[in-house]
């Protein structure tokens, strides 16, 4: 089999277009079109990239007695699990991970925030309730009417948790278990990660400054105005800039994160996957108990503008659970 051919079936194991193939190679249509017909041959730049982005050898690509080796699994055998192989990734299944970690990314993100706005109705109506005056509530309207827009709030947040997240599940060995890139691969994507990191950056200053200067409506209500209800608003803006600058944060982190699993970097080299590993079932556990302390704290008080604060308390003692988790294990393996 010649490389023009070699080039279709390869094109089309995949499911890509002569356009798509182009664009992921930075060349033109014309030029993959000519390659396949035998025309013209890719230069050895691009034979390396396309060895990289079929996850194949260059020696399969040049040499025309080489046969087409079978489709790479995904999964892994069970026989390979027990001798410890690792899996590897191919730059089309590194490419297809980070096209839907950036699909993912932005409606995990809009979950977080809808979470976060949550219980800006009930404070509101809450503080309509007390105030006196001609639109005055009462307290069982207010509830009857704050506490149902939470719950959709919240219904909506988990619904594009579940609908965007469970794609992801297949990914989740990223986390916790090595694997290797195919030759070629780890450079391509330290390029892409680099071109990335501007963006990342600019939403680190934007999430982190949006979520700082929350403050300033509050602080100005409540030093230029006696009036409650002044207090409230700025209350009702904090959570808006809050909830705009976790938006930034999130969205850009995950797509940050989705580089990370696939170079072994940051969070993710082989050492923290395997701590990770071992923490699953506390975490579990840890966050489970938390929520159903914030769910029982808040219904029974109503103070749900004070009992967020729960969150990044919890979060704080997470870090802390873990590492006397870590100093048991390594105490009991001495």
């Amino acid at each position: 089999m010649i490389l023009a051919d070699k080039l279709v079936e390869l094109r089309k194991k995949n499911g890509w277009s002569q356009e798509e193939l182009a664009a992921q190679l930075g060349v033109s249509r014309q030029s993959v079109s000519k390659w396949e017909s035998g025309s013209s041959i890719p230069d050895l730049d691009k034979i390396l990239k396309l060895s990289a982005l079929f996850g194949v050898s260059t020696d399969f690509l040049l040499k025309d007695s080489a046969e087409l080796p079978p489709a790479a699994e995904f999964e892994e055998t069970p026989d390979e699990a027990e001798s410890g192989s690792v899996r590897v990734f191919t730059l089309a299944q590194a490419n297809e991970y980070l096209a839907l970690v950036r699909r993912s990314a932005g409606m995990i993100a809009l979950g977080v925030s809808l979470c976060i706005l949550s219980p800006t109705a009930l404070i509101l109506l809450g503080a309509l309730s007390d105030k006196e005056g001609g639109y005055r509530l009462s307290e069982s309207l207010a509830a009857a009417a704050g506490i149902p827009f939470l719950v959709v709030m919240v219904t909506a947040a988990v619904a594009l948790f579940l609908l965007f997240g469970r794609p992801l599940e297949a990914y989740e060995f990223l986390e916790k278990e090595p694997i290797d890139l195919a030759y070629g691969v780890c450079g391509i994507l330290q390029k892409q990660k680099a071109a990335y990191e501007p963006t990342h950056a600019i939403s680190l200053v934007v999430g982190i400054a949006l979520c700082i200067l929350s403050v300033i409506p509050l602080f100005v209500a409540a030093s230029l105005s006696e009036d409650g209800m002044a207090v409230i608003v700025g209350l009702l803006l904090l959570f808006v800039l809050v909830a705009v600058g976790v938006f930034f944060l999130v969205r850009s982190c995950c797509i940050q994160g989705g580089f990370q699993r696939l170079l072994e970097e940051g969070d993710y080299t082989r050492e923290n996957k395997l701590a990770v590993k071992k923490n699953d079932p506390l975490a579990a556990i840890y966050w489970c108990i938390v929520t159903a302390i914030y769910l029982g704290w808040s219904f029974y008080t109503m103070d749900w503008w004070r009992t967020w604060i729960l969150w990044p308390v919890a979060g704080v003692l997470y870090g802390a659970v873990l590492g006397i988790a870590s100093l048991l294990r390594k105490g009991s393996s001495l």
